[in-house]
């Protein structure tokens, strides 16, 4: 088992420790290609597993290894890869394609459990607190160069709140306070529009705790801009 940050380069370089008999303990894993786990540490006590990984070089006088993932088949049972996804036949060439797509899981991962944490495992809006209903939404776009995944660019939202503020059905202005679009407002329907929606307009969300784990005022003003600007054209 392997513990680490795995940095941005497609293969992971790990000084598991200054120790030499217990560095040498890879040593096996290394000559007979066995699988280890790989945890990378998020934050203190939090770890997001990446398997089956392989020592793929050592350097002795380093006291360090490198390793990378292989196995597209595993991979796939876990949702890295899709079966649209080509792998190259080559071993090296496989590997470091691989560890590139586990890399962005497991930063996609991280980024969930930190901003989640950040928001003590409930939405931002509604306050549930049911985990495998909550995500990690973006306020600029990971697709963006400067959808960076730290957790002043994330919010804890509900699946219901986090696809309506993908669609702009609803805004966090940059003080914190959310507007439901003003034709969603006029609407009548179920509970769920009248609760979920409309009675959170110019309601203010629940912040993090650390200022720094705040959402990006800037981020929000941009995106707000583009929620106005949505609502122009829903009104044509």
């Amino acid at each position: 088992m392997l513990f680490g940050r795995m940095g941005c380069s497609a293969i992971a370089t790990v000084a598991p420790t200054q120790d030499i008999a217990t560095t040498s303990a890879y040593v096996p894993a290394f000559s007979n290609a066995k699988p280890l786990v790989y945890l990378h540490g998020i934050d203190e006590g939090i770890y997001v597993p990446a398997w089956p990984v392989f020592i793929v070089a050592d350097d002795p006088r380093e006291l360090t290894f490198t390793a990378a993932v292989d196995d597209a088949l595993a991979l796939r049972n876990l949702g890295a890869l899709t079966a649209h996804d080509s792998v190259q036949d080559d071993s090296d060439m496989r590997r470091g394609y691989i560890t590139r797509l586990v890399r962005q899981r497991i930063h996609q991962q991280a980024f969930r459990e930190r901003v989640l944490q950040a928001y003590r495992q409930q939405c931002a809006l509604c306050r549930l607190k049911h985990g495998v209903l909550l995500d990690a939404a973006h306020i600029v776009p990971d697709s963006d160069p400067e959808g960076e995944p730290v957790t002043s660019n994330g919010i804890s939202l509900c699946k219901l709140h986090h696809a309506a503020f993908d669609r702009n059905f609803l805004a966090i202005r940059p003080d914190y306070i959310v507007e439901i679009r003003p034709d969603l407002l006029d609407e009548t329907d179920g509970p769920m529009l009248k609760h979920g929606l409309q009675g959170l307009h110019l309601a203010a969300m629940d912040l993090p705790r650390r200022n720094e784990q705040k959402p990006n005022k800037i981020a929000l003003a941009n995106r707000y801009e583009r929620f106005k600007a949505a609502m122009i054209t829903s009104q044509r």
